[in-house]
């Protein structure tokens, strides 16, 4: 029996994402249109990762089921916009987001004052277990977006060793560096690891 899992997200940009990182080997499948989810009123990306895997946990048995939850931590801003990254401007709007964050680094103008991380946190459910892979990367938040790619904050997430914002990458050149990629591809290595043992 192939390997799979249930990702507990209705965000489609994060599907396509997942799906790409995982591959082929596990097949990666996604709520139902009329399942709604809970706000996220956890305090850190583990507790709403967990509480996104424990309410889909309740529809599906005897799968796997994946919660995530990602997060842009400043150091300047002292971890704005942090576990609220989604609705940072007060609503879930990535340009409205975008636009508040860029204002309020205004004062920063220097590059080594504009540093910032992305964190991923996927946590497996189901099987009798629970347990939680974690991803992240540094970069410089830039002083305008650049870019037509991706979602979020990516327009102005620039990776200083390439010098491109994550929304100046391909779905591919992404997946190959980043939070994601490095939460998702440690839960992938867990499953296959654990279904070769048996």
């Amino acid at each position: 029996m192939k390997l799979c899992f249930y990702l507990a997200t209705k965000n489609k940009n994060k599907i396509i994402e997942i799906k790409n990182i995982i591959g082929n080997e596990i097949e990666v499948l996604f709520p139902s249109e009329d399942i709604e989810f809970p706000e996220e009123s956890g305090r850190t990306l583990e507790e709403n990762a967990y509480i996104k895997a424990l309410h889909f946990s309740k529809y599906i048995k005897d799968h796997y089921v994946v919660g995530e939850d990602s997060g842009l931590f400043i150091e300047k801003l002292n971890g704005l916009p942090g576990i609220n990254s989604a609705r940072f401007s007060g609503e879930r709007d990535d340009r409205k987001n975008i636009e508040k964050l860029l204002k309020m680094m205004e004062e920063f103008k220097e590059k080594e004052d504009r540093k910032g991380k992305f964190i991923t946190v996927a946590c497996l459910l189901g099987k009798g277990e629970k347990k939680f892979f974690k991803g992240e990367i540094d970069g410089i938040i830039t002083f305008q977006p650049r870019g037509i790619n991706g979602f979020g904050y990516d327009p102005v997430f620039e990776i200083p060793e390439i010098g491109k914002t994550f929304a100046e990458l391909s779905l591919e050149e992404k997946n190959k560096i980043s939070h994601r990629t490095r939460a998702f591809l440690k839960l992938k290595d867990y499953l296959i690891n654990k279904h070769k043992r048996g």
